[in-house]
């Protein structure tokens, strides 16, 4: 018997047996193919903080992290909103 500890049956032949009767599958586990869990937790987490900021009226200048944290630390800053209520200007040349 070689089946996992949590195995309700335990009639498996293998370990691998027990483990395809369980559906265990791994995460976006194949860099070479460009599924990588971590860079979609990332970019989830991203979405997740720009919906946050827009639904508080900010509206930063992209979806990635450094924009949502610079127009969430400009909007605490100046107690307006970042994007709806001021931007900030871009430098004047010379």
């Amino acid at each position: 018997m070689a089946c996992t500890s949590g195995c309700k049956t335990r009639d498996h032949e293998s370990y691998g047996a027990c483990l395809q009767a369980k559906s265990v599958r791994t995460y976006l586990a194949s860099p070479s193919k460009g599924l990588d869990g971590t860079l979609q937790k990332k970019w989830d987490a991203e979405l997740s903080a720009y919906r946050a900021a827009r639904q508080e009226g900010i509206q930063p200048d992209s979806t990635r992290m450094p924009a949502i944290e610079k127009a969430r630390r400009l909007s605490d800053e100046n107690g307006a909103a970042y994007g709806r209520d001021f931007h900030v200007a871009a430098p004047m040349e010379e």
